[in-house]
């Protein structure tokens, strides 16, 4: 049993950003009943990275466990009914639409909410519901471009640098997650649902609350410097550094402690915050000039003693080797009807009473449409008439 045991969610959402919030619920314990298209997601026989899989790749397998699948012709009259009559048993419903989309559908706020008036509808766009670029493509790239963000690392030299996770999807995903959980409580204490809607744009400039408050407040600009450094507002030094055998990434160290463990005594004469900023290249190169001198593992060990902060700089593999990694059971594993086992990252969070697990994995299309169907008191050969019109989709039984 989970913390959201009893709770069903209805998720419309497509790509990222909406199936990890509705995942995350499921997590939970709720019933997420994934409503997707009678071929399927797109996303199901979308390549990932290259990777195929035997017939749905990695990345849907990683964002649609503990869900149900209802494969629906939603364009359909009959289609729309059902998820109507689904939503009327609904606590959450979940739509990243275009706009105008959801309002063509009949999948709207307004629409939805006359069916179940205490429903939460969690509305997941690029930009906004409104404004110039409401219409706009809301794609991470697109969205870490426009938030500024790429000029906090690097080089002045660089080009501007994206991050290396889809960044904007996963911090909407978690803001999405986390109204819907916060509407639902407000639902517990006075009965009333409500609209919960959240942007990629607004994430993308919330989750730099401390980057912009240095450039709104302390008006300070993002200065690159010749050396590459992790990020603009931190003092040198700070990023990855080449090792005689690999990388290790250093943060923020004390520059008096650090001058003694790399023997570079004119460090301990500077003031860390002000010549941590006004010598960032001089100290980041002169720090990196060393660090080339031993392997990661004898300067870790070093670093460590004198209480400098200091780590590996992973690929995936040292990752999934990691005794923490596998102390805390980070990924979990599971059995899949086409792709086998199935090795995907875990839950992010702990319950002593409710505790997550994996309590089904990523569905086939329409794997559970009878099952849903019924429950909503259609009998079999309802069933099979709409199978046979096209309307829903079921997976061979």
């Amino acid at each position: 049993m989970g913390v959201l045991d009893g709770y069903r969610v209805v998720d419309l959402s497509i790509a990222m950003a909406g199936p990890l919030a509705a995942m995350r619920l499921g997590d939970l314990g709720a019933d997420v009943i994934k409503v997707e298209p009678t071929r399927g997601e797109w996303q199901r026989g979308a390549p990932a990275g290259g990777a195929g899989g035997n017939q749905v790749n990695p990345s849907f397998l990683s964002l649609n466990r503990n869900k149900r699948s209802l494969a629906v012709d939603l364009k359909s009259p009959s289609g729309r009914q059902v998820v109507h009559e689904l939503v009327r048993g609904a606590d959450v419903f979940l739509q990243n639409y275009r706009p105008g989309v959801a309002e063509r559908l009949g999948m709207d706020y307004e629409s939805i909410r006359a069916l179940k008036p205490d429903v939460v509808y969690v509305s997941i766009s690029g930009y906004g519901e409104t404004g110039p670029y409401a219409a706009r493509p809301g794609q991470d790239l697109l969205l870490q471009a426009m938030s500024g963000a790429m000029y906090s690392v690097g080089r002045e030299s660089d080009p501007p640098l994206p991050s290396g996770t889809y960044a904007i999807d996963a911090i909407t995903a978690y803001t999405a997650f986390e109204g819907a959980l916060a509407a639902l409580l407000h639902r517990e204490r006075t009965g009333e649902g409500q609209l919960v809607s959240v942007n990629m744009l607004d994430a993308a400039i919330a989750v730099q609350m401390q980057e912009l408050s240095v450039f709104t407040v302390g008006k300070v600009p993002q200065r690159r410097g010749a050396q590459p450094h992790g990020h603009t507002y931190i003092r040198a030094p700070y990023g990855v550094f080449a090792t005689s055998d690999g990388y290790l990434a250093l943060a923020m160290p004390p520059l008096d402690a650090l001058g003694e463990v790399l023997d570079l005594p004119w460090l301990s004469g500077l003031d860390d915050h002000v010549a941590g900023h006004e010598q960032r290249d001089e100290i980041t190169a002169a720090v990196r000039d060393r660090l080339t001198g031993k392997p990661t593992a004898e300067w870790l060990e070093l670093l460590g003693k004198a209480g400098i902060w200091a780590g590996p700089v992973y690929s995936y593999a040292d990752l999934l080797d990691d005794e923490q990694v596998r102390h805390n059971g980070s990924f979990v594993t599971y059995e899949h009807p086409t792709e086998g086992e199935v090795t995907t990252p875990g839950f992010p969070y702990r319950f002593s009473a409710t505790p997550p697990r994996v309590r089904r994995g990523a569905p086939v299309v329409g794997q559970h449409s009878r099952e849903i169907l019924a429950s909503l008191g259609y009998d079999g050969e309802q069933i099979d008439r709409l199978a046979d019109e096209g309307v829903v989709a079921c997976s061979a039984d």
